[in-house]
C-alpha cells in the first residue's frame, strides 16, 4: 500500500463534470481528492485500515454546490422573521394569513424582543387579493408597533402607519431618486401625496435597515450561521455575501474568526458605500480564505425588481403599475453613467472584482456602457465581471457579455416562480419566453452561471438545476421559452465549475479531479440519469467540505449559539 485515504467513495453513479468516463470511485485524503478511477485499483493502492468505505448505494456524487450569488445573512433572516413565502416554500395565499403570520411572530421568541414586527417572502402575484399589503392592512396587525412587511424580491416592502413615522415619510416627503413612494391619491401642490404603505426601492431601503437594526442582538449575531447552515442543507460548500458594508464584511470576519464558518464565504462590498473610503484598500480583497471567509470585490445595484415592477427596461411594462402611464419603463438606481463609471472603474484599478444587479436590459446597457469605459482607462484583464440576473438580456447584449469578458449569472428560477407574472402581466409573451437566456449563453460560448439570491428564494441547488432543464412555471405549469432549456449537465455545471470559474477558483473547485478539494455532494439521484421533469424530486443526502461532513451535523455535534466578542451587525440590509 503505497498510501491510505481517509474515504473512498463507491457504488454509485459520480459525476465529475470534467472530462473522461465516469469513475467508480473517487478516495480522499486530507481533505483533497487523491484518486478518480476504478474502484479495484481505489481499494488497492488506497485503502488502509483507517480509510473509510463508503458505498453511495445507488446515489449520485457531484462536485459541491457552488452559490453564484446569494445573501448568506439573507438566508439566516429567511429563517429568522416572519416567514411570508407563498406556496410551495410557504402557505401565504392572502392578506389574512398574512397578518396572521405576522401578529404569531411577534408574540414569538425572537419577536417579543424586536423593535419592529418584520415578515418577509410575500409575493403580490401569489396572493388572492392581487395586491400589495398597505399600511391599513399592517396597523391591523399592530398600532403600537412598527411593521414591516417585505416583497419576496427584497426590493419593495410595506410598512404600517407607525412605520412611516418612523420613517419620517408623509405627503410632504418627496420619493428619494432611485426609488418610489407610493402615494394613496394623486398629488395636489404642495403635497406629493399621503403615502400608501409600499415602499419600492431607495424608498424601501431603510424601512429594512431600520427594522433588521431593532432585531434582538442574539439574532443578528446568528444570521451568518444560520445562513452557512441553511446552506449546507442545499448541497453548497461555497456560499456567498453579496452585497454588504464595510462594517458587517468586519462582522463577518469577526464572526468566522470566533466560529470558522464550516463553508467557504465570499463576501462583496457595496461598492456606493465606498466613494469616500478613505483605506487604500477598504475591501481587502483576497483569493485566500481566514477561517472561511475572503472578500472578493464589489457589487453595484443599477435597477430594480422584474416581478417588482422596478427593473430599468427599454420597452414599457405589459401593465404598468397602478396609476402609472402606458410607456412606463420603471427607473434606473443610479441616473448619471459617470457614477457608474466611476465606480466599475474604481473597483477595476484596485483589482476588485465587480459584480453588478442589473435585471432590465436598460441598465445592462448602462453596465455594459461602464464595463467597456473602465476597460478603456485601466486596460484589459481577466476581471471577470458579473451581470447579475441579467433576466431581461438581449441577444445583442449576450453577445457582449462575449466580448467584454462579462459572466452572466442568471437568476433561472425566475422561469419557476414568476414564469406566468412575467407573461400575463409584466412582459408578455414574447419576452418572457426569454428571460434568463442561458442558450443564448452557450450560443456564445459563454460559461454562464445560476443562482438562486436567496433569501429572494431558498437557496435550493435542486430547484436552480431544474428550472434550467425544464423553465416550467409554478402555477401554469407552461414551459417558458422551450428553446432556452438546457440539458441537465450544462445545468449542473452552472452550480459548479462555472461557478467556480467566476470566483478564480476552478483550480481547486467545482470538478471531482484529483488535486481539487474534497467538496462534494450526495444526492439520491443524478440530474444526468433521471427525466428532465424528475429532476425537481431530488434530494441532497449529505454535503462534504473538505473531505468532512457539514450536512447533516455529525451525530453529538453541538450547534454554535453564542458568539462572544463578535460586535453587532448594524448595518444589515440586502440588496438582492
Amino acid at each position: 500500500m503505497a498510501e491510505q485515504a481517509d474515504l473512498i467513495f463507491h457504488g454509485g453513479d459520480i459525476v465529475t463534470v470534467a472530462e473522461g468516463p465516469a469513475p467508480e470511485a473517487v478516495a480522499v485524503k486530507d481533505g483533497l481528492i487523491v484518486f478518480v478511477g476504478g474502484l479495484d485499483e481505489a481499494v488497492d493502492g488506497w485503502r488502509g485500515p483507517r480509510t473509510r468505505l463508503r458505498d453511495l448505494a445507488g446515489r449520485a456524487l457531484l462536485p459541491g454546490f457552488v452559490d453564484a450569488h446569494g445573501h448568506l445573512g439573507g438566508i439566516g433572516l429567511q429563517a429568522t422573521i416572519a416567514d411570508l413565502l407563498a406556496a410551495p416554500d410557504g402557505d401565504v395565499a392572502d392578506l389574512a394569513t398574512l397578518k396572521e403570520k405576522l401578529q404569531a411572530w411577534a408574540e414569538g421568541p425572537v419577536g417579543r424582543d424586536s423593535d419592529w414586527i418584520i415578515g418577509f417572502g410575500y409575493d403580490d402575484a401569489m396572493l388572492a387579493e392581487g395586491v400589495h399589503p398597505t399600511r391599513d392592512d399592517l396597523d391591523e396587525v399592530s398600532l403600537s408597533r412598527p411593521v414591516l412587511a417585505i416583497h419576496q424580491s427584497f426590493h419593495l416592502g410595506a410598512v404600517n402607519s407607525l412605520g412611516l413615522e418612523r420613517l419620517g415619510y408623509g405627503a410632504a416627503t418627496p420619493d428619494p431618486e432611485g426609488g418610489v413612494i407610493r402615494r394613496r391619491e394623486l398629488a395636489v401642490p404642495p403635497s406629493y401625496g399621503e403615502p400608501d404603505g409600499v415602499l419600492e426601492e431607495k424608498a424601501f431601503n431603510p424601512a429594512s435597515e431600520l427594522a433588521m437594526a431593532g432585531l434582538p442582538e442574539a439574532a443578528l449575531l446568528a444570521l451568518f450561521i444560520e445562513g452557512a447552515e441553511s446552506a449546507a442543507r442545499f448541497g453548497f460548500t461555497t456560499v456567498q455575501e453579496g452585497g454588504t458594508s464595510p462594517a458587517n464584511l468586519k462582522a463577518l470576519r469577526d464572526t468566522a474568526a470566533a466560529v470558522p464558518f464550516k463553508i467557504d464565504v465570499v463576501a462583496y462590498v457595496k461598492a456606493d458605500l465606498l466613494a469616500d473610503a478613505p483605506e487604500d484598500d477598504p475591501v481587502g480583497a483576497s483569493r485566500e480564505y481566514v477561517d472561511g471567509v475572503r472578500a472578493a470585490g464589489v457589487k453595484l445595484v443599477l435597477d430594480g425588481s422584474p416581478q417588482g415592477r422596478t427593473a430599468w427596461l427599454t420597452e414599457p411594462y405589459l401593465t404598468p403599475p397602478a396609476g402609472l402611464p402606458d410607456d412606463y419603463r420603471g427607473y434606473p438606481a443610479i441616473e448619471d453613467d459617470s457614477t457608474v463609471l466611476k465606480q466599475v472603474g474604481t473597483a477595476y484599478a484596485r483589482g476588485w472584482q465587480v459584480l453588478a444587479h442589473v435585471n432590465g436590459d436598460a441598465a445592462i446597457d448602462q453596465f455594459l456602457k461602464a464595463v467597456e469605459g473602465a476597460t478603456e482607462l485601466t486596460g484589459p484583464a481577466d476581471r471577470r465581471t458579473v451581470a447579475i440576473h441579467a433576466q431581461t438580456a438581449r441577444r445583442d447584449q449576450v453577445r457582449e457579455f462575449a466580448r467584454l469578458g462579462v459572466i452572466p449569472s442568471f437568476f433561472s428560477m425566475h422561469t419557476y416562480y414568476w414564469g406566468d407574472w412575467y407573461r400575463g402581466t409584466v412582459l408578455g409573451e414574447e419576452r418572457a419566453a426569454t428571460i434568463s437566456p442561458a442558450r443564448w449563453a452557450l450560443d456564445e460560448g459563454l460559461a454562464y452561471t445560476s443562482h438562486h439570491d436567496a433569501p429572494v428564494a431558498l437557496p435550493n441547488s435542486i430547484a436552480i438545476l431544474s428550472s434550467q432543464v425544464t423553465r416550467r412555471s409554478r402555477t401554469e405549469g407552461v414551459v417558458v421559452g422551450p428553446e432556452q432549456c438546457v440539458d441537465a449537465l450544462d445545468a449542473v455545471r452552472a452550480i459548479t465549475v462555472n461557478a467556480a470559474r467566476q470566483y478564480f477558483e476552478e483550480d481547486r473547485k467545482g470538478t471531482i479531479e484529483v488535486g481539487k478539494l474534497a467538496d462534494l455532494v450526495i444526492l439520491s439521484a443524478s440530474p444526468l440519469a433521471v427525466d428532465p421533469e424528475e429532476i425537481k424530486d431530488i434530494t441532497v443526502v449529505e454535503t462534504i467540505k473538505a473531505g468532512r461532513t457539514v450536512h447533516p451535523a455529525p451525530a453529538g455535534a453541538l450547534r454554535a449559539t453564542a458568539l462572544p466578542d463578535t460586535p453587532r451587525a448594524p448595518e444589515w440590509g440586502c440588496s438582492c
